[in-house]
């Protein structure tokens, strides 16, 4: 019985809601960090290049799983769905480089979530529609989002300070002493940044989610009518909704921009982009926390590993296994929407149960009873 309940009690209400209830829990997200914070950045992942580890694999994976909590906000708590979060990432991508430019000396940190307010009110303006529509009718509005801010991306010169190329790029960038972006920063230096980020907006979205604005969120969700009858206001929540999901792809998008890429262009937050990111929402589980960094991880690190292994354990084209690992992902996703629906946050909760009884048999007959 490696995961027991038994023994802790809860005498407060305080302690009933704690976003970790169970010592357990406790201790498996005490190595967590531990692991994220001193082992990774000191010997990287055993088998792969430090270098691969940290741009490759880490922190793309840290950003994603940001954009990932934030699409599952709207999605999975609110029931609003949103094919416009590659544009979003766009906002956010663009307004940091113009709050940048304008403000050349104001710390990065506080340009990245400016970023992230900016985009939240452009997202409150685009969900404007879902209080009169809802479902495929919301999609289709998202997505003349999507479009109609490509398209400002593209002809609205000023948003990229009358470059050229039409993009946007990073400068370095100093903070106590250390450069923290750009391409003379280092990648442990910007790993520790975008990590430290992650795990304050992973506490913030928890304890919001378990409050009063997330059980307005989940009552929208599961009947929006009868939410309205015991008091919850649709605008305010809709639009909250909207607003706190905007601020985390926001900051997402600028964190991609400007300490992992360094550079972008209109296509880097195309409509592909949205499905991509939808995709790790549904699959992770949707309305789960944890589904968000396990869908994140996933689709990312997957196609990232076969493509790296083919190239060098077997010397197979890049193109080759460019197209091979989209087909194994594409398989990957099919069999696990097969074996469980609610995606891996389900499975990893199923896991759990097992663990309570181990060693003892187990079966969902006899854990529903």
């Amino acid at each position: 019985m490696f995961y027991r309940e038994t023994g802790q009690f809860k005498s407060k209400y305080k302690e009933e809601l704690a976003a970790f209830p169970l010592a357990e829990d406790k201790v498996g997200i005490a190595i967590l960090l531990v692991i994220a914070y001193v082992f990774i950045p000191l010997f990287g992942i055993p088998g792969l290049s430090f270098e691969f580890t940290m741009g490759a694999i880490m922190i793309p994976v840290f950003i994603f799983t940001i954009t990932t909590l934030g699409l599952n906000i709207l999605l999975g708590f609110a029931g609003q769905i949103s094919l416009g979060t590659g544009a979003f990432m766009g906002v956010g991508a663009y307004s940091c480089y113009k709050i940048m430019t304008i403000f050349p000396d104001l710390n990065i940190i506080i340009c990245v979530i400016l970023s992230g307010l900016v985009t939240a009110i452009v997202g409150m303006i685009f969900g404007l529609p879902s209080l009169k529509i809802k479902g495929f009718y919301l999609i289709v509005a998202t997505l003349a989002a999507q479009f109609f801010l490509e398209w400002a991306f593209i002809r609205v010169a000023w948003l990229y300070n009358y470059n050229d190329s039409g993009g946007i790029e990073g400068t370095n960038k100093e903070m106590f002493g250390l450069i923290v972006s750009g391409p003379q920063s280092d990648a442990v230096t910007r790993y520790f940044i975008v990590l430290t980020l992650l795990v304050l907006l992973t506490w913030l979205a928890s304890n919001v989610i378990r409050g009063r604005i997330g059980r307005s969120w989940m009552m929208i969700r599961d009947m929006d009518i009868a939410a309205e009858l015991i008091g919850v206001r649709p605008l305010t929540a809709k639009l909250s909704a909207f607003a706190f999901s905007s601020f985390y792809i926001g900051i997402s998008g600028a964190l991609m921009v400007f300490f992992w890429l360094g550079a972008a262009e209109v296509e880097s937050f195309d409509v592909s982009h949205s499905f991509t990111y939808l995709f790790m929402v549904i699959i992770g589980g949707l309305g789960s926390i944890t589904g968000s960094y396990m869908g994140a991880a996933l689709v990312w690190v997957i196609p990232v590993l076969i493509k790296e292994i083919g190239k060098t354990a077997f010397g197979f084209d890049a193109f080759v296994m460019e197209n091979f690992s989209i087909i194994f992902l594409g398989v990957a996703i099919v069999v696990i929407l097969i074996v469980e629906p609610h995606g891996l946050a389900r499975l990893w909760q199923i896991t759990k149960q097992k663990l309570r009884l181990w060693p003892f048999p187990w079966s969902i007959k006899s854990s529903s009873q």
